[in-house]
């Protein structure tokens, strides 16, 4: 399950990516916009603020957040990105944060590549920080003893969850795009108590959360916290800096 409020914490900062990537994107007038893994919405209403002729179509695989989509005035529907097909008049595709979560993913993109219009664009942003302390002290806490037993079939992303940007550029080369691929490090000033561990809560955790009772879940945290405090200390003016790398890339078919 997605916690649509808990995810919109810090949505400021989680948005920055989503509004990079689309700036990139050239279309003038697209006949249909398509937000793949559209969350609970936020970020997918400033899509038809910009196009507004355009029929935009949206979707997500959590039932939580296609609710909360729709109570934003969004005709969003329930799918799974796998099984998605371009309806012929498709000009723009975003996809933000979502393919991290589909293993094989490249064939994907080579499916949606050959069967969009030609001039159509596919913008896709991935997070690229697997191999940062955030996402290894959870997946070293996840195999200690006192976890293996239980969090052994959950599976925790690595960095070759996703490519790098000159492996997409080459993907997409290939299937006869022309290509934008860039990355970027954005260096986040969290606040409060325990920011990062807040922050992983809304996203990298979900699968451990999900495999865990509401004791076991806060066992975990409160084990998992102080390693989180260790390596992302606060500053004496409370901010606390969480470097946050994404890996982008504009197609135009």
């Amino acid at each position: 399950m997605w916690d649509p409020a808990k995810y919109l914490d810090y949505a400021d900062l989680r948005a920055r990516p989503f509004h990079d990537l689309v700036a990139r994107v050239g279309a003038a007038e697209p006949r249909r916009v398509v937000d793949l893994g559209c969350g609970p919405g936020n970020l997918t209403v400033s899509l038809r603020e910009r196009w507004p002729s355009a029929v935009l179509e949206c979707g997500d695989s959590s039932p939580e957040m296609v609710a909360a989509a729709r109570s934003r005035g969004l005709d969003a529907t329930l799918l799974d990105v796998r099984d998605w097909t371009p309806a012929p008049d498709t000009d723009v595709v975003v996809s933000n944060a979502v393919l991290q979560w589909v293993p094989d993913h490249g064939s994907l993109l080579r499916r949606w590549a050959s069967s969009l219009p030609s001039g159509a664009y596919l913008a896709v942003q991935v997070p690229g920080n697997f191999n940062a302390p955030s996402h290894v002290l959870t997946r070293e806490l996840a195999a200690s003893p006192a976890w293996s037993s239980r969090l052994a079939e959950v599976i925790l992303r690595e960095d070759d969850a996703v490519s790098s940007p000159l492996e997409y550029a080459n993907l997409l080369a290939d299937a006869g795009c022309g290509v934008d691929a860039w990355e970027t490090t954005y260096v986040q000033p969290l606040h409060g108590p325990r920011p990062v561990l807040e922050w992983i809560t809304g996203t990298a955790l979900r699968p451990v959360r999900a495999a865990l009772s509401d004791a076991e879940w806060e066992r975990f945290r409160a084990e998992l916290a102080p390693r989180l405090d260790a390596a992302y200390p606060a500053r004496p003016d409370g901010i606390t800096w969480f470097e946050f790398r994404r890996v982008f890339f504009v197609a135009q078919v």
